[in-house]
């Protein structure tokens, strides 16, 4: 019997080919939108699960408070140095601690190869107890307890050695330190929240010259240790939490019990980092976990309007299977038979669409990649959950699509079917109404969301930020500069195409993250502020390589020695202090222990990305060369030529360091490709909806119209015209979008405005942005039916009044 059901499903998809080919096209196009989705939605899920102890272990974070409003002023994922080791000795149940530093760019050079490498972190002797790598040379248990000890991945093993055992091999660590290679392991895997390429070893830092014992025991301020914990299995890490208070209040100096009122530890377990965590300082970019939950709903919504054309095409050619169906029931055929039978016929084509999706989506795989930044290839379709997936989905779906069609047909009266009085009912027609609305009303919001994702990135790369990113080239500021810098300089500017140069300790695009107290004097002498004030350390060039503008008051002198007691202010921070530009030219200000005054007010501009609202800032000078991370150049003219020339000064001071360097403009541009991401997304997905419920309208009309034949044929014997007839077929289909239109409206608005919470600075959506989308879909459904509608409004009279 399963094998006649099988004969026959194939022979009745030969035979309505046409129809066949809209079902399987729809159906394959909604799996492999579903399979994308999935690859995606399970890489995600699965970041940094590769530990064989990922669910004991938890990321030690730190959170400070505005001590006036008790509101949070700033969220890190790492800690101070003196936490760890404290937190080892006072809590038992730690089973293992590790805690790493990541050190940013740095020049390695081993004989005559000299390269600049970023993922360069320290990390300790107990590394291996909480994370799994796979050490290729060397011990893991000593690899990293010497001072200068190195581990190499086996990709920079390589870039350094090539065939030669890396082993004992020293390197010379920014021109300055010597190390010893003692140990190479295999790279982390992508789902990883951290990739280090150079490990140096923690205890390096106990020298004096590098950092020093006492900084790593008392420096409760330099939070930018990332300290992870090893908890036994299924222990209640909440328990531990709830013990950190009284761990501040014993630890912090001068903490007087009050620690709490100030900042607090948190734990964050290993798994939840990549797409639940969301701090001011990452170790990586991380995911998002609503981005996860909004490509799923859309990978389901296609897979649902996919469907639905099935059904809504099975019922609309019900009447070309009706005598079939009565004559099956008259020689002794029982519902339950024909059931199977018509599932067999939609098991059988998901089957098929199964098939082509497979297919589609290798070679879909290298588009994926590009537009999420992953690595995926064909073994990761033989993971087991997309190969369940793969298996049981034609059933289900085929089951799912066509229960209702089955159902329907095999419910016919076979006397009424021979007699030709078959009619299908008007709860059938109206559940195939409610289909369609369900089909446009997905596509509304997803035409919605497209056009406000694009405006908002069209407002980002259009804003004033407040200072000029264009043209701004930004290099690392090497210590081997320090005493030089002010040569250096001179020799960068003896160029027409370079055209300011300055230093600082941070550099737009970056997050503001470095806070002291405050202190101003507003007439009853120097007393603490209730601000929050951000700062930057930088030269007297930082604010015209930037084009910023002082609204009142002067820049730094360019003799900074004499003008380190100087301060510059943005207007955010002369408003939180309670003062306005000019009365705070001259204040006595003090800044954690700098004292001196404001000379200086400068505009408010975007440091950070759109997302974050402009904090109050203060600009000050390095006492010394050490305090500036960054140089940035402001070049005009020919660019080529002007990088050409920073690269001769540079190895010119720097022979042994290669020139490297960023545009600004490049590093805002990154911070937005999230954004970017999910407009490609939108765009494709949305087109792909449309299409998909196209074919469900067009199904529609064709049985509609199909039932109307002979109404349209006296219609036109009695003078109707072909006008008339196309727009009496096309009202009742046009209403249905104004309904999902009513239905989807609000929603989008709700869903976007959720997204765009995300921004400090956002567009406001537009009437006319609701209005395109529905006028949109009203002209995509108006072509669609229109085919079907200009079919039936030419065809002759009589050919459909002859049978009657």
């Amino acid at each position: 019997m399963l094998k006649n059901y099988i004969k026959i499903a194939w022979r009745n998809l030969l035979r309505y080919k046409f129809v066949s080919f809209i079902n399987l096209f729809g159906l394959s196009i909604g799996i492999t939108c579903c399979l994308l989705i999935a690859l995606y939605v399970l890489d995600e899920l699965s970041y940094d699960r590769y530990n064989s102890k990922a669910d004991q272990i938890y990321r030690v974070e730190r959170t400070f408070l505005n001590t006036e409003s008790k509101s949070v002023s700033l969220e890190l994922g790492a800690v101070a140095p003196p936490v760890g080791p404290l937190l080892q000795n006072d809590f038992k149940e730690i089973q293992a601690l590790t805690s790493i530093l990541p050190i940013g760019g740095m020049t390695f050079q081993y004989q005559d190869k000299v390269f600049n490498e970023d993922n360069v972190y320290c990390a300790d002797e107990d590394l291996f107890k909480v994370f799994d790598f796979t050490v290729t040379k060397g011990d893991p248990k000593t690899a990293l307890q010497e001072p200068y000890s190195i581990m190499l991945s086996e990709e920079m093993a390589k870039k350094y050695f090539g065939t030669e055992n890396p082993l004992n091999k020293l390197l010379k660590v920014d021109q300055k330190l010597t190390g010893t290679v003692t140990g190479v392991y295999k790279s982390l895997p992508s789902n990883a929240h951290w990739h280090p390429n150079i490990m140096v070893s923690f205890s390096t830092l106990r020298d004096t010259a590098i950092y020093g014992e006492e900084q790593l025991r008392t420096n409760w301020g330099n939070n930018a240790f990332y300290t992870y914990v090893l908890l036994p299995k299924d222990y209640n890490a909440g328990k531990l939490e709830t013990q950190f208070p009284s761990f501040l209040n014993r630890h912090i100096p001068g903490a007087d019990n009050k620690a709490q009122e100030w900042t607090f530890l948190s734990l964050r377990k290993l798994t939840d980092i990549h797409l639940h965590s969301h701090k001011d300082s990452e170790l990586e970019e991380n995911g998002d976990i609503k981005r996860v939950y909004i490509f799923s709903i859309i990978g389901l919504f296609i897979l649902l309007i996919a469907c639905i054309n099935y059904m809504n095409l099975s019922t609309a050619r019900s009447a070309l299977r009706a005598k079939e169906i009565g004559i099956r029931k008259v020689v002794g055929a029982e519902k339950t038979e024909l059931i199977y039978q018509f599932l067999s016929e939609s098991v059988l084509l998901c089957l098929l669409a199964s098939l082509i999706s497979v297919v589609l989506t290798g070679m879909a795989l290298s588009g994926l990649n590009l537009l999420a930044g992953k690595t995926f290839t064909l073994n990761h379709l033989l993971q087991v959950p997309i190969l369940i997936a793969i298996t049981i989905l034609p059933f289900i779906i085929g089951v799912l699509s066509g229960i209702y069609p089955a159902l329907f047909l095999s419910g016919f009266q076979p006397i009424k079917v021979l007699k030709g009085i078959f009619k299908t009912g008007e709860h059938t027609f109206s559940l195939r109404k409610a289909l369609v609305v369900f089909q446009f009303s997905i596509s509304i919001i997803l035409i919605v969301g497209t056009l406000i994702v694009f405006r908002q990135l069209q407002y980002i790369q259009n804003k004033s930020l407040g200072f000029n990113k264009e043209q701004i080239v930004v290099l690392n500021n090497n210590q081997g500069l320090d005493g030089t810098f002010q040569s250096f300089k001179t020799s960068l500017l003896a160029n027409p195409n370079v055209k300011e140069v300055g230093r600082s300790s941070r550099i737009p695009s970056g997050r503001l993250l470095d806070a002291a107290g405050s202190q101003i004097n507003l007439g009853n002498g120097l007393a603490p502020s209730k601000a929050d004030i951000k700062y930057v350390r930088s030269d007297a060039g930082f604010i015209p390589t930037y084009g910023i503008d002082i609204i009142t008051g002067r820049n730094f002198r360019a003799d900074n020695d004499r003008d380190t007691s100087s301060f510059i202010l943005n207007e955010a921070a002369v408003r939180v202090l309670g003062l306005t530009p000019e009365d705070a030219i001259g204040k006595p200000f003090k800044y954690d222990t700098r004292a001196g005054q404001i000379v200086g007010v400068m505009n408010d501009f975007n440091f950070e990305s759109l997302h974050q609202r402009i904090l109050p800032l203060v600009l000050f000078s390095s006492t010394d060369e050490n305090g500036y991370g960054r140089i940035s150049i402001k070049v005009n003219g020919n660019v080529q030529q002007a990088l050409a020339h920073l690269q001769a000064v540079w190895e010119k001071y720097l022979p042994e360091t290669p020139f490297t360097y960023t545009f600004l403009d490049d590093r805002f541009a990154d911070l937005y490709k999230a954004e970017q991401q999910q407009q490609v997304i939108f765009t494709l997905f949305s087109c792909i909806a449309i299409a998909i419920a196209c074919l469900g309208l067009f199904g529609l009309s064709a049985f509609t119209i199909t039932q109307r034949v002979k109404e349209i044929g006296i219609r036109k014997v009695l003078g109707a015209s072909t006008t008339t007839i196309i727009r009496l077929l096309s009202t009742d289909f046009l209403r249905l979008v104004l309904i999902a239109a009513v239905i989807a409206l609000p929603l989008a608005w709700y869903v976007m405005s959720n997204w765009l919470n995300d921004f400090a600075y956002r567009i406001e959506m537009e009437w006319w942005i609701f209005g395109f989308a529905l006028v949109m879909a009203l002209i995509i459904a108006f072509v669609t039916i229109s085919f079907q509608a200009i079919k039936a409004a030419l065809a002759n009279p009589v050919n459909s009044l002859r049978n009657e």
